[in-house]
């Protein structure tokens, strides 16, 4: 997401405010005015709106913590919290004591379970052992371990589930399209099969499809995130009716005849293009897929996305640009384009783990930013302890005021300006290796960087001060 530019002579007045912190295993936050935990959920208020989460998903529950007010749930840069609802087996407390030893998998277990020639307890043992891999945010280690334990039971509509969603997760979600169907086919009255069908579909740019089993999935069992997601599927497919398309080497572009020429058309890909080059060679990572990339009027923007007006461009893993009064490709445009796509990079190399500082940092680095225009009033607010804490901008930005999300912003690119300036570029790929692998934010930045977010905080501070002077 990228804000159009926005005063900063306000930096001192945007602090933070009061709200618990729910941290969930696979290392996202959620930021919620009010928590409850039941039996077998977690509760949560955000506004009016009221949501739950099975109490599995969930890690710990931080009560007081300080956050920006209206901080969003989930960060527009991140895939759903969507997980699967955990099936009981028999023999299970058995086996799971059997492969997770001292909270790691125990693969000599595992390789035991197999030679004892029973395929459903082979398949039990290694679906418990990508579970706790995927619990534990080691998506790709989660994806091997689902796909041993596919080789047993081939035909398990949850094992297919779970399969899906770790590709989905790490960028590959076509080819999880045939995953989740199949698990549909083995279970048609499955809500969680259905689900994630939908979101694989959606993100391969089959939302018509998405939206018929997000509403099967809910007929069987109400859900608030598929809910969300449907909605947003609606108000896109109502928004795009009657939307052309047009393909390039790594883009699907969608467009409103009428809104663009053919030769801008050329042009916007041309840059894309020539932008994905940059960016394969800056952070030594291709996308998966193709990405999708769709032109809107100012007010269909607004209608799918639900931005708020300081927004100048979304990346909800599809590229959602406003072009009103924009018919041939201008700088503003250029560095939109690369801004947005530099998130999709981000989100793949991280398997949807990055925070949102780091996401924002180093989609403004690339598109050539410095914060060098008000790196004065950064080292001021860094000097007067006045700054919103790194480990509270793990959230996404979406719903800050523009006071707050100039702040935010402001500092996710001196943050990304300083590791690159001070360690160089490629330690900020290697952060998001380590973020893909299960590491917490403050794990990659010590395995790194040797810094926690005090200390990376504390280097900032004295980066800003000689670099800008109080």
């Amino acid at each position: 997401m990228r804000a159009w530019s926005i005063t900063i002579l306000v930096l001192l007045a945007a602090l933070p405010a009061s709200a618990d912190v729910i941290r969930l295993k696979n290392g996202r936050t959620i930021w919620a005015d009010q928590v409850r935990e039941r039996r077998d959920r977690v509760e949560y208020d955000v506004g009016e709106d009221t949501y739950a989460i099975p109490k599995s998903s969930v890690d710990r529950v931080d009560a007081g913590g300080m956050a920006p007010e209206h901080a969003n749930s989930g960060g527009s840069h991140d895939v759903p919290d969507f997980t699967p609802a955990t099936p009981s087996f028999s023999h299970e407390a058995d086996i799971t004591d059997r492969v997770i030893r001292d909270g790691k998998v125990d693969t000599d277990a595992l390789s035991a379970l197999e030679r004892e020639g029973k395929p459903e307890l082979a398949a039990i043992g290694y679906f418990l052992a990508g579970k706790h891999e995927a619990d534990h945010g080691n998506l790709p280690q989660a994806k091997h371990f689902l796909e041993t334990a596919l080789r047993f039971q081939p035909d398990n509509s949850t094992l297919l589930t779970y399969y899906a969603a770790c590709m989905f997760r790490t960028g590959h979600a076509p080819e999880a399209v045939s995953y989740a169907e199949r698990a549909v086919r083995a279970d048609p009255d499955s809500p969680d099969a259905l689900a994630m069908l939908g979101f694989v579909q959606f993100a391969s740019d089959h939302t018509a499809d998405a939206i018929r089993a997000w509403k099967k999935s809910l007929k069987l069992r109400p859900d608030a995130t598929i809910s969300q997601y449907l909605a947003r599927a609606e108000r896109e497919s109502s928004a795009e009716s009657d939307f052309s398309q047009h393909e390039s080497s790594h883009f699907n572009l969608h467009f409103e005849g009428k809104q663009t020429s053919e030769s801008f058309r050329r042009d916007l890909l041309a840059t894309l293009e020539s932008d994905y080059d940059d960016l394969v060679r800056d952070l030594g990572f291709s996308p998966h897929n193709t990405i999708i990339v769709t032109l809107y009027t100012e007010q269909a923007f607004f209608d799918v996305t639900r931005a708020p007006s300081w927004v100048g461009a979304v990346n909800d893993g599809k590229l959602r640009i406003p072009i009103s009064g924009v018919n041939t490709m201008t700088s503003e445009l250029a560095h939109v384009l690369k801004h947005e796509l530099a998130h999709s990079f981000v989100r793949q190399m991280s398997a949807g783990r990055c925070p949102a500082w780091l996401h924002e940092g180093i989609a403004q680095l690339e598109e050539g930013r410095s914060s060098a225009s008000y790196g004065r009033l950064l080292a001021q607010v860094f000097g007067a302890e006045r700054e919103i804490p790194y480990n509270m901008l793990e959230g996404g930005f979406i719903q800050f005021s523009s006071q707050e999300a100039t702040l935010a912003y402001a500092e996710s690119l001196a943050a990304a300006e300083y590791l690159r300036d001070t360690y160089g570029m490629s330690d900020l790929p290697r952060i998001l290796e380590r973020l893909a692998q299960g590491s917490s934010t403050e794990a990659a930045l010590r395995s790194t960087v040797h810094a926690d977010y005090r200390q990376l905080r504390d280097e900032l501070a004295r980066w800003l001060k000689d670099k800008y002077g109080e």
